[in-house]
């Protein structure tokens, strides 16, 4: 799909209810609604959508060239189809009025700061062209079957007002050009230079340096500023809360956790970017599904809904799912990895960590040790040390018929294993 594919189809959300305020602040929004109110037959029409639409009953509006659409939820909640057509201007009336707009640099700065002055309307009127609706241009389409405007083109009508008070580039939309195509016509008008019949035409390409010739003149360009300093804490991400329900399977609070522990984690990197020599970088393999559902939960303490999705999208279960924010909290990936891995050690590995477990004690001190893949169980103890792949050591201790982690890696498994006993010590009254 296009840019100009895109451009030529706008959607936006359904607005919150609009109590105890206008449909319309701009007076071309207001242009808007004086065009449905006279061309309507039926006023009682007419409160009634407005009555809809303040209760917020539009939902998601469609916004095409010549056409407006949204499902329209009745009194009764009966959910139509509404549109309103609008006519396009033919190909020469919008040349016409681009090319009166590009003589006027007002007219452009307006539109881009979404706005639509009296003159620009009144100049493109000179031209003959009409930009807003006049009475019986908009012309109800609705699902109800009803042949004039109902309470459900009216309320689509009165919501779109709100719409044009914030971009008048809805207007133009429906008129038959998008945003990007109108503002790149304008743009290639505005500097197009005026032909002189007696030169001879200039070369179009644009003039430009060598890229490495650029940068070695960079001595010349002025500094550029410092950069901003690290903020003190995450931003905190705004709230979710609004009188509009949730669409169905969304959980805002959910989201609202997610935010936040983007922000907190979006924070973490950047202060290790910062502090961290260029060379320095290294990429992070992409968690899995499990492995981020576990830094999720130990990030922070998420509400009981929130505990419990992760606990199902890590397929861990909420006892299973502790645990392993233990581990997490202890070591992250390479934590986690030690918890649900049982591998068998063998060649020089396993070397290794015979050679580390005969010179970690004396003789006397040597506990009785049974081994199981990379798992070595302290006979007679709630005991439990665990190779990793990396060579270190971590301690486990049992607890409820469960191994879990009881402290951080260590190289030598003595250390490890004493930090495990240490930490049992400590929580015994």
């Amino acid at each position: 799909m296009t840019r100009h594919d895109v451009d030529m189809e706008r959607t936006f959300a359904a607005l919150p209810p609009a109590h105890g305020r206008g449909f319309a602040q701009t007076w071309w929004g207001q242009a808007w609604l004086k065009a449905l109110e006279e061309t309507a037959l039926d006023s009682a029409q007419l409160k009634a959508g407005r009555r809809l639409a303040r209760a917020g009953a539009v939902g998601a509006v469609s916004v095409r060239p010549g056409r407006i659409t949204a499902v329209v939820q009745g009194r009764d909640r009966t959910a139509h189809r509404a549109d309103v057509l609008l006519e396009e201007l033919t190909g020469e009336q919008w040349d016409r009025f681009l090319d009166m707009a590009a003589e006027r640099a007002g007219h452009v700065a307006a539109l881009l700061d979404r706005d639509m002055p009296p003159h620009l309307v009144e100049d493109a009127a000179a031209t003959g062209i009409e930009l807003l609706p006049g009475m019986g241009d908009l012309e109800p389409e609705c699902g109800c079957a009803a042949w004039d405007h109902c309470g459900h083109t009216a309320a689509l009508c009165y919501q779109v007002a709100r719409l044009l008070d914030q971009d008048p580039f809805v207007l133009l939309l429906m008129r038959g050009r998008g945003e990007h195509d109108l503002l790149d016509d304008l743009q290639a008008r505005s500097t197009a230079p005026a032909e002189d019949p007696a030169e001879p035409p200039v070369s179009s390409d644009p003039e430009g340096v060598d890229a490495a010739e650029a940068y070695a003149t960079g001595d010349i360009l002025p500094p550029l500023p410092a950069l901003p300093e690290l903020p003190a804490e995450p931003g905190v991400p705004p709230s979710l809360v609004t009188e509009t329900p949730p669409a169905p399977g969304v959980d805002p609070a959910a989201l609202e956790f997610l935010a936040a522990r983007t922000a907190a984690e979006a924070h973490r990197m950047l202060a290790e970017a910062l502090r961290a020599e260029p060379e320095q970088h290294a990429a992070e393999a992409e968690l899995t599904l499990d492995q981020d559902a576990v830094r999720l939960a130990a990030s922070a303490s998420p509400s009981e809904s929130v505990a419990q999705r992760l606990a199902e999208g890590s397929e861990r279960g909420r006892e299973r799912l502790a645990v392993a924010v233990r581990a997490w909290r202890l070591g992250g990936v390479a934590a986690l990895s030690v918890l649900d891995e049982e591998w068998t050690v063998e060649g020089a590995a396993l070397a290794r960590a015979r050679a580390a477990l005969d010179s970690a004690w004396d003789e006397d001190e040597r506990p009785s040790l049974r081994a199981k893949g990379n798992r070595w169980t302290v006979i007679g103890t709630p005991g439990q040390l665990r190779l990793g792949r990396d060579g270190r050591w971590w301690p486990y201790r049992e607890e409820r018929g469960r191994w879990v982690p009881a402290g951080g890696p260590a190289q030598d498994p003595a250390t490890a294993l004493a930090s495990a006993q240490l930490a049992t010590e400590e929580e015994q009254p």
